[in-house]
């Protein structure tokens, strides 16, 4: 019960990171058709950002500002670059906004470095949010903030006791993607301004005979999914670990995350977020393999399936492809996505 619970609250904070980085493709492509590969360069970008603000005013402060500054970066990039190129189809989006992520790297390593960068939490978030006690006598129970050292051991040898904290700064990013959920959910829904971003899509000559501006409104549009992704790598990068290296490790799952779930659905990037940030989390944690599975149900698999590479890979090893596999799947049966409403 402790190993579920644990894995499946890893999995839920990993699968909010993933949707943070996913809601500002899936605003920039439902809004405007394009499909930015530069955004995890964003998400890296605020990361770095928020380091470098929070060493002057703070961590709290590098909150609200770096998002802001990648915001007006994004904007400023598809008012002078994008926009120049979108007459000409989505091969060129396409192409620029890769070269985009090549040019950002660069520039990063040029001013930050190479190396990692000791982006740390506030004080508030360091150290675990709760910590779960799962004792062989009592079951499991649950102690806010850190257990005392008293709590974790057992002054009896035959009471097994164990000790999970969950920490702080996980916890905080999930609180964050959850609030980013409903505020673009009411933003989109319960505001004018949402009304005339989803009428735009739709009906842009309509909005544009009723006085309003659909390049302007398509400049905010990529800014604000610059944003998210810049207020992600604020979460990300004090939760995890600032390196350049950071935008490669998540640019791949998004797009896996988009399409999963749908291409332009917020609510269908929500579910397959967590859908891939559950499954993958516990196959992480998951040490087997066909061959112990049969080792352990009594079976014996012979000495050629011994032998077999393929049959002693575990599950914790092929972790990483499982986002991949799911995609694959979901092409072949659900083109649409788990949750579109149109294809590819």
């Amino acid at each position: 019960m402790e190993f579920f619970t644990v894995s499946m609250l890893n999995g839920l904070s990993y699968g909010l990171l993933l949707f943070m980085l996913s809601s500002g493709l899936t605003l920039i492509f439902s809004m405007m058709g394009v499909l930015n590969f530069a955004h995890a360069s964003f998400y890296m970008v605020g990361a770095y950002v928020a380091y470098t603000i929070s060493r002057i005013v703070g961590f709290w402060p590098a909150l609200f500002i770096a998002p802001m500054v990648v915001g007006l970066l994004g904007a400023a990039f598809e008012r002078f670059a994008l926009r120049r190129v979108h007459k000409f189809g989505h091969v060129p989006e396409l192409l620029i906004t890769f070269g985009l992520s090549f040019v950002i790297l660069e520039l990063v390593q040029l001013i930050w470095g190479r190396t990692a960068m000791e982006f740390l939490p506030p004080a508030v978030l360091q150290g675990p949010a709760f910590t779960l006690i799962n004792s062989s006598v009592d079951g499991i129970s649950l102690v806010w903030g850190a257990a005392g050292a008293q709590a974790c051991s057992a002054a009896d040898q035959a009471v097994r006791i164990i000790c999970s904290p969950f920490p702080a700064t996980r916890g905080f990013m999930m609180f964050v993607a959850l609030m980013m959920l409903l505020a673009l959910w009411l933003m989109l829904t319960r505001t004018r301004i949402g009304l005339v971003i989803q009428s735009a899509l739709t009906h842009p000559e309509m909005v544009e005979a009723l006085g309003h501006n659909v390049p302007r409104v398509f400049m905010l549009v990529f800014g604000a999914g610059a944003a998210l992704a810049g207020l992600a790598g604020v979460i990300g990068g004090s939760t995890f670990v600032t390196e350049p290296a950071m935008a490669a490790t998540v640019g791949a799952v998004i797009f896996v995350v988009v399409v999963v779930g749908g291409m332009g659905s917020l609510a269908g990037a929500f579910l397959a977020s967590i859908l891939i940030g559950v499954i993958q989390t516990f196959a992480v944690a998951v040490d087997y393999s066909v061959l112990s599975l049969f080792t352990n149900l009594g079976f014996d698999p012979g000495p050629a399936a011994s032998s077999n590479t393929l049959m002693r890979l575990t599950i914790s090893q092929i972790a990483p492809i499982l986002p991949y596999l799911f995609l694959v799947l979901i092409l072949i049966f659900r083109p649409k996505g788990l949750l579109g409403t149109r294809e590819g």
